[in-house]
């Protein structure tokens, strides 16, 4: 197994930088694993798609607005950071958190931070050269107010590198415009538990519409959580994709979950993340963490068909997909030549 097995031509245009105007409107491209025949459809068209009797697995995590922008005080550098993990909360308005920081010049423990405007306060109290990361303790200015509720008015969704957006110091009349876009359309309409800095991006298709018709067509809903972490966007180093190592990401399957996989006749996984859960748990009830890997060769024991997006070349998530469909290469050419969007905010896929 080599790196070089993931890789394929992508043209730039097919990479989708907003949301189909409808969630539902996306694309399906439905692999039939049993006939080796595909079939082009809507998203909407999924009911029909499933089988009376399946499971239907949804990942309920919801992204942070963990993303946020300031200056150094007092030079007024510009620096950007994303808040990871938290690491301490000493008060509801006094937190430390592991994050990602960008300026021009390293930041430097004991650099203070005005972000938002103002409307927070940062200490970087140390950094991490080799993970790249730095600890900072987050304050409310007036001393009082709730950081989650100034991250959900003034943080920015943390979207993947590959959807280009302006930031505040662009000065883009369509900043604001697409911020409000993406704080709608980068989350799952089920989000319910804070905690991923990116979002499971094969359930921003469902609407409260579909998922109700879904159940109508016979198939059972069940929901865990998984935190999304950076480690999704991590690339694989070197030739061997075996020797990548996945960071650990924090995951719960609830008790009526469990018990639904138990009786389901099929799992359908609605993304990687909810694969991932579900062979690392054994599908099991409980909470953890897991850095479970999924390569080619993998034994799947709970997931039996995937709701997926397309992913990037020689990705982790690629490697999974591959895993399920070890035919995947044809499957995405077919994608290309009929000019399914990709990644994000793309068309989706239904693997069974």
């Amino acid at each position: 197994m080599q790196l070089a097995d993931f890789d394929y031509a992508l043209p730039p245009e097919l990479i989708a930088q907003v949301p189909a105007p409808r969630r539902d409107a996306s694309r399906l491209l439905h692999a039939d694993r049993a006939r080796g025949v595909l079939g082009h459809h809507a998203f909407s068209d999924l009911p029909a798609l499933l089988r009376a009797g399946d499971l239907l697995v949804l990942n309920d995590t919801r992204v942070l607005p963990a993303r946020l922008f300031g200056e150094k005080v007092p030079t007024g550098g510009r620096v950007e950071l994303l808040l990871l993990r938290l690491l301490e909360a000493r008060a509801p308005h006094d937190q430390t958190w592991s994050a990602l920081a960008r300026a021009a010049k390293p930041v430097r423990p004991g650099a203070v931070l005005s972000l938002a405007g103002g409307a927070l306060h940062a200490l970087v109290e140390t950094r991490d050269d080799a993970a790249e990361l730095v600890h900072v303790r987050l304050r409310a200015p007036d001393g009082a107010t709730a950081l989650a509720a100034l991250l959900e008015r003034h943080g920015h969704l943390p979207l993947p590198p590959y959807i280009e957006r302006p930031t505040p110091f662009d000065q883009d009349h369509r900043a604001a415009e697409l911020a409000a876009l993406d704080r709608t359309r980068y989350q799952t309409v089920y989000a319910a538990h804070p905690g991923a800095v990116a979002a499971p991006t094969a359930g921003l298709h469902f609407t409260e519409e579909l998922l109700a018709a879904v159940a109508a067509a016979g198939v059972s809903l069940a929901t865990l959580t998984l935190h999304v972490g950076p480690g999704t966007f991590r690339p694989v180093r070197g030739d061997d994709p075996r020797a990548h190592r996945m960071d650990p990401e924090r995951f719960e399957i609830p008790d009526a979950t469990a018990r639904a996989v138990a009786a389901a006749r099929r799992v359908v996984a609605v993304g990687t993340t909810v694969a991932r859960a579900l062979e690392a748990s054994g599908g099991r009830a409980g909470a953890g963490e897991t850095d479970l890997f999924i390569l080619p060769g993998h034994d799947f024991r709970v997931v039996g068909a995937l709701v997926t997006n397309f992913h990037l070349p020689r990705s982790t998530l690629l490697m999974l997909l591959a895993a399920l469909l070890p035919g995947w290469r044809p499957v995405y050419e077919e994608a290309v030549r009929a000019r399914y969007r990709f990644y994000s905010y793309g068309d989706a896929m239904l693997v069974e």
